[in-house]
């Protein structure tokens, strides 16, 4: 019987992402170190750890925004310092920021963003609709609350087409009823053959869901 994975997959080609003895030095100490664990398609991990543990970190590491001490960090078996440019027009990042400029409006935050990123882009999609901005689309960012701030952010899921999802804290600041819908949203997203490593207090119960304690360094491990 075929998989179930590969059929919603639609037959995309599948992407693996690899991290190997991947370390990291802070002030002369190790945040962590000898990291190794590898996703496909259709794989979530969720990040854990305490505040300070460096979750936030190995984000970035594997964002590029940082590079480590030691190990590497592998994209299509390939090196990602050697495919840096393609690798990152497979990559959305959201920090913990919302990296909005605030004199801008939400819409036009969101069109600068766009034009950064014009290799990997969906078409017709009412972002703002989606994420329940739309009648504050044109108000400076400056204007706009914390957890409208979060959404404008978080808008950019719904016009990228990139694999790779890396978001660091997406339900801090949102409400109840948007925290379901974007957890339906990376759930579509898995299902269309993407894959998301994310850090969160929240248990999301999303099936399949992989864990890597930062604490322990343990591995990846299934529930």
């Amino acid at each position: 019987m075929p998989d179930p994975k590969n059929i919603l997959m639609n037959q995309a080609s599948v992407k693996t992402l690899s991290l190997k003895d991947l370390s990291f030095q802070r002030n002369e100490k190790f945040l962590f170190s000898n990291i190794s664990l590898t996703l496909e398609s259709g794989d979530i991990l969720q990040i854990l750890g305490q505040n300070g543990s460096g979750k936030t970190t190995l984000l970035r590491l594997i964002s590029t925004a940082l590079r480590p001490y030691s190990g590497e960090i592998i994209w299509q078996g390939k090196n990602v310092n050697d495919i840096r440019e393609s690798y990152l027009e497979d990559v959305l990042f959201l920090g913990h920021q919302p990296g909005l400029k605030r004199l801008l409006s939400a819409e036009e935050n969101l069109v600068w963003w766009r034009r950064l990123n014009k290799t990997n882009l969906s078409k017709n999609v009412n972002a703002f609709e989606e994420v329940g901005l739309y009648n504050h689309k044109d108000e400076p960012c400056n204007y706009l609350s914390v957890g409208q701030l979060k959404r404008a952010a978080l808008a950019r899921l719904y016009v990228s087409e990139a694999k790779l999802w890396i978001l660091d804290e997406p339900f801090t600041s949102i409400d109840k009823e948007f925290s379901i819908k974007l957890k339906s949203l990376i759930v579509s997203h898995l299902k269309r053959g993407g894959i998301v490593v994310l850090a969160t207090h929240q248990d999301l119960k999303i099936e399949n869901m992989k864990y890597f304690s930062i604490s322990d360094l343990s591995g990846a491990t299934s529930e």
